[in-house]
């Protein structure tokens, strides 16, 4: 895990951002602030294959800007454009963002260094080894959870979202699903919201039926033996609340931070 912090970054941990590596690609899915710095424990810019943003709300995309610095001025190896697929309308709200800054004369900021598309959320990307889907969340802006499938394993990722049955449908029979753990039980009430607790989170990992839960993107108040024992309590299977560092192997790999 490169970032396993919400919009409000732990100390000395980074916000959202996994790192996602099979035989054949290293694909980055959301890339928060301050998580570069952890992707770049494992692989530089140039080795990352793609980045897959969720949604634009800063702690999920934030740190593009500081890859796009490494690629335009680091030490490159290699003239690889990493490819960054945004979600509709993604495209247009980081060119609007980057515009207010980047001076570049003439130059494309994002595409000079990245190969920019946006996915489309209805269909399947494809990624050499890795298949990619995507399902719409419940969340305040339009987000998209992820399904990587490689070598006959599966990997879900909720993003943001409060319960929603499109997420559990995507996650149906993963290997392991990691699921955002924001709100407390109190949070719960909240309404309208696009979170989850860690409690809600299992009770969609077991009706999906997954292999594993890993507890993900939640704040500094949180008590982690708290979080495993509300989602134990309602998940039979293995339970992690996750830290930035932590990796995690099953048929393909997930890595990334200390």
């Amino acid at each position: 895990m490169a970032g396993s912090s919400c919009s409000i970054p732990r100390p000395g941990r980074a916000c959202s951002s996994y790192l996602i590596e099979s035989a054949a690609r290293a694909i980055v899915a959301d890339l928060g602030s301050g998580a570069f710095a952890n992707v770049r424990r494992y692989r530089e810019a140039e080795q990352i294959d793609a980045v897959v943003i969720s949604h634009m709300h800063a702690d999920h995309f934030l740190d593009v800007i500081p890859m796009r610095y490494a690629l335009k001025y680091g030490t490159r190896t290699n003239a690889h454009r990493p490819l960054l697929y945004l979600p509709p309308g993604g495209e247009r709200m980081l060119r609007d963002l980057v515009g207010t800054f980047a001076s570049e004369s003439g130059a494309d900021f994002l595409g000079d260094v990245f190969d920019v598309r946006v996915y489309d959320p209805n269909a399947a990307l494809v990624l050499a080894d890795v298949t990619l889907r995507f399902a719409p969340t419940s969340h305040y802006i339009p987000t998209f959870a992820m399904r990587f499938e490689a070598a006959g394993a599966s990997f879900a990722y909720s993003a943001d979202t409060a319960p929603d049955e499109r997420v559990i449908e995507l996650a149906a029979g993963a290997d392991a699903f990691l699921c955002e753990a924001t709100l407390s039980p109190a949070g719960e009430a909240e309404v309208p919201r696009g979170h989850v607790s860690a409690r809600e989170a299992a009770r969609m990992a077991a009706t999906a039926h997954v292999g594993r839960l890993l507890l993900s993107h939640y704040p500094a108040s949180a008590n982690l033996a708290e979080l495993a024992r509300a989602a134990r309590a309602e998940f039979d299977g293995p339970v992690d609340v996750v830290d930035d560092g932590f990796r995690s192997v099953f048929g393909f790999g997930v890595a990334a931070g200390q």
